[in-house]
């Protein structure tokens, strides 16, 4: 995460660089932006870029056009914009999804570190572990503890194949030691109504797909896999504190663009980002969208792309999962 910065830093530091040149003797930035991303209109990727692109436009004084290519699960908008031009005019939001992809797929067409420059973390939101709120499960123990028990393994939900929900599952199982039976579905809203009908036993999502079903009382929340609490469900406790404390990690959003970018072009925009970010309009319609903004410095973003690349791929690993 970056230190705490003033909106005047932010906006004296961006003015000073303004002049700094992005690709040969162009200045940054000199026309239009694409920011891209590989998922469907709507998506979190989306409405990401779409809050980051206001916030960018009005203070770059470009217009900045978000670009939905989706297929291949983002791996096709990735491919095209590892081979774009690195001059800061086509960029890219990725998710945590893309070291998942890089964990899975025996053969992709970039290479998932070397081939982006990394600019910024955009946001975060943790997983939530859910169960039908008529079991007799209320807390995280009491999942473990019933999973146990059983003769049958307990059933966990999921997106589909190689979703981060499938693979968030897969964690949870490798971290408490149990086995758990997937059940893929297509898309995030059938596992929710066969979980409330007790078909399945668990999910692990994001708790932007779970909120309308947690605020009903159909289902129940027993945890959020963040360091801290989420802040539109502040009675559920982290991981952490229901006695997990490896299995914590976040859902992100970061900024990307092609690789061998002008380090000087990457502040330039890094601190654009970080001055999109300090005006309160733009951190509250993230907060609406359920993610926490979370800024980085460059290299902080590559730590963490880095680091997931390694954990997915090790618990792909570790599970005996079929790499595609």
């Amino acid at each position: 995460m970056i230190p705490a910065i003033t909106r005047r830093t932010v906006l004296g530091g961006l003015a000073a660089s303004a002049v700094l040149p992005a690709h040969g003797d162009e200045a940054w930035p000199g026309r239009s932006i694409t920011l891209i991303h590989g998922v469907a209109p709507g998506s979190p990727s989306d409405a990401v870029a779409r809050v980051l692109a206001d916030g960018l436009s009005e203070r770059i004084g470009q217009q900045i056009i978000v670009d939905p290519r989706p297929g291949a699960a983002g791996r096709v908008a990735a491919g095209q914009v590892a081979r774009a031009t690195p001059d800061g005019h086509t960029l890219m939001v990725i998710p945590a999804g893309h070291a998942i992809s890089a964990a899975l797929y025996k053969e992709l067409p970039y290479r998932p570190i070397a081939d982006f420059t990394t600019v910024s973390l955009l946001s975060e939101i943790p997983l939530i572990v859910v169960t039908s709120a008529d079991s007799s499960v209320h807390t995280l123990n009491d999942l473990i503890a019933i999973g146990r028990e059983r003769a049958k393994p307990l059933l966990f939900g999921s997106a589909g194949n190689g979703s981060l929900q499938h693979l968030a599952g897969e964690l949870l199982s490798n971290t408490v030691n149990l086995t758990f039976q997937h059940v893929p579905y297509r898309g995030s809203a059938q596992p929710i109504t066969d979980l409330i009908a007790k078909r399945i036993d668990f999910i692990v999502d994001i708790p932007t797909a779970q909120m309308r079903a947690i605020r009903s009382g159909r289902v129940r929340a027993l945890s959020v896999t963040s360091a801290k609490r989420f802040f539109r469900l502040p009675d559920v406790p982290t991981t952490a504190e229901a006695g997990l404390p490896n299995y914590a990690f976040t859902a992100w959003q970061g900024l990307v663009g092609p690789a061998g970018m002008p380090q000087p072009l990457v502040e330039r925009i890094n601190l654009a980002v970080a001055a999109a970010f300090s005006d309160p309009a733009i951190v509250e319609r993230m907060r609406s969208l359920g993610h926490e903004p979370a800024l980085s410095s460059p290299e902080e973003l590559k730590t963490r792309l880095t680091a997931d690349v390694e954990k997915w791929s090790k618990l792909v690993e570790t599970a005996s999962l079929d790499r595609i």
